[in-house]
This record gives C-alpha cells, structure tokens and sequence, in this order.
C-alpha cells in the first residue's frame, strides 16, 4: 500500500532528507519546508520505504501538494 505524504503548508522545499529506495520510521524527517522564515520539517507518517519523491529542494509548494509517496 502507497501512502502519499502531502505539504501541510505553503512555502519553498528547504532541504530533502531522504532519498528513493530509502526506508524510514514513523515520525523520521523526509523533508523541511521553509514558510514564514521558519524551517517545518514533514515527517513520516509511520514506517515504509521511499517510492518517489516528487519535489525538489527550492521549489515552490502549496498546502496539500503531495512531497513523497511511501510504500508501508
């Protein structure tokens, strides 16, 4: 099953802290968005592996567009 974790907030794609092929834990950083000159990082939402990642670092975002697809 895919799990697509999307942006809770507008803003520009910081820093990328995982990579495809990746496995992560629930709560580990998968990005950091920078918005209102505050660094908010995305976090997984439980265990799973990086299927895809569909933004890249200094792109502009809005709230709701999907960030990374985890598979669990």
């Amino acid at each position: 099953m895919s799990i697509e974790v999307e942006a809770q907030i507008t803003g520009n794609v910081w820093k990328i802290e995982t990579q495809v092929g990746a496995d992560v834990e629930e709560d580990g950083v998968l990005v950091i968005i920078e918005s209102m000159r505050r660094e908010i990082p995305v976090e997984a939402p439980e265990d799973g592996k990086v299927l895809e990642i569909r933004v890249a670092e200094g792109q502009a975002i809005e709230e709701g567009d999907i960030l990374v697809v985890l598979e669990s």
